[in-house]
C-alpha cells in the first residue's frame, strides 16, 4: 500500500497567522500533498513567542482547500471540554465535507508547561483515564443518538449533538512506543501514531505490536513523522500509511515551509 504524505505544522511565531496557513493549505493541495496537520499548543518554551489557535486555524483551512485531510496532530483533549470538543468536531467536519482527522494524546508538561501554569491535571495517570473517558463521550455524541453519560471526570445528561459529523471521524492515538496503554487505546480507535522515534526498525516493531492487540478489521492507519527531504521509504515498507513531514518548532521559516511544499511529497 502507498503512503499518503502530509505536511505537519507548528502554529508558531510566523505561523501563528491563520490566514497565512491557509494559503500554505491550500497551496499544499495544489503540490499534490495529501494531508495538511497542525499541532495543538497553547504555549511552547522560548524562544517561541506566539502561538495561534489549532481549531480556528483549521476552520480557516477547511474553507481555503477542497481534498486534503487535515486536523489537529496531537490535541491533549484532557484539556478540553469533551461535550464542547464534540460540537466543535463535528461542525468542523462539515465545513471540510468529511476530510478531519482527530489525533489525540495524552500530551507533556516538559515543552511549554502548559498543564502546570494553568491549573489542569498534571498526574499522568488521571489524565489518562480522562482522556478514554473523554473519547468514549465524544463516540457516543458523533453518534446521534441521546448521549447518557456518568463517569469518573465527565457527565452529559441526556443531550443529543446534532448536526452529527460528515461522516465518522477517524481517531489516531499518539504515544510513546514501548508504553502498553497508549498503543492498546490506539488497537480500538483508528490509526496509532508512535512519537519521538530514531529508526524504521522501532517504527516497525511498533507497527506489530499494536496489530498484535487489534481486533477489528476495518482501515487502519499507521503514522511515522520524517524530517524534510529525508528518506521516507523505509518507514513506508516498516507499515507507515501515513508520512508526516515534521518541521523544528525553535528554527522556523516560512520560506523553508514553502521550500519543502512545492518540491510535493516525496
Amino acid at each position: 500500500m502507498t503512503p499518503q504524505h502530509a505536511l505537519w505544522l507548528p502554529l508558531f511565531d510566523d505561523l501563528a497567522d491563520p490566514a497565512l496557513v491557509a494559503r500554505l493549505a491550500a497551496d499544499a493541495e495544489e503540490a499534490g500533498w495529501d494531508g495538511f496537520f497542525v499541532w495543538d499548543h497553547l504555549r511552547w518554551r522560548e524562544p517561541v513567542a506566539a502561538v495561534a489557535d489549532p481549531w480556528i486555524t483549521l476552520a480557516a483551512i477547511a474553507t481555503a482547500t477542497s481534498r486534503v485531510r487535515f486536523g489537529p496532530m496531537v490535541s491533549a483533549i484532557t484539556r478540553r471540554r469533551p461535550v464542547k470538543l464534540a460540537r466543535e468536531t463535528a461542525t468542523l467536519d462539515r465545513l471540510g465535507g468529511g476530510r478531519l482527522t482527530l489525533g489525540v494524546g495524552l500530551g507533556s508538561d516538559r515543552f511549554g508547561e502548559e498543564f502546570s501554569r494553568t491549573g489542569e491535571e498534571c498526574d499522568d495517570r488521571v489524565r489518562a483515564r480522562m482522556l478514554d473517558e473523554a473519547l468514549d463521550v465524544l463516540a457516543a455524541a458523533w453518534s446521534g443518538d441521546v448521549v447518557h453519560h456518568r463517569g469518573e471526570h465527565y457527565t452529559v445528561d441526556g443531550i443529543r449533538f446534532l448536526p452529527a459529523p460528515a461522516r465518522r471521524i477517524p481517531v489516531w492515538a499518539a504515544g510513546f512506543p514501548g508504553k502498553p496503554r497508549p498503543m492498546r487505546r490506539a488497537a480500538r480507535l483508528d490509526g496509532y501514531f508512535p512519537v519521538n522515534l530514531d529508526s524504521a526498525d522501532r517504527f516497525a516493531e511498533a507497527v506489530a505490536q499494536v496489530e498484535a492487540l487489534r481486533t477489528g478489521t476495518g482501515p487502519f492507519d499507521y503514522v511515522a513523522e520524517v524530517g524534510p527531504g529525508a528518506d521516507s521509504s523505509p518507514y513506508a515498507r516498516a507499515g507507515a500509511t501515513w508520512l508526516l513531514t515534521g518541521f523544528d518548532p525553535e528554527a522556523l521559516s516560512v520560506d523553508h515551509v514553502r521550500g519543502v511544499l512545492r518540491e510535493g511529497p516525496h
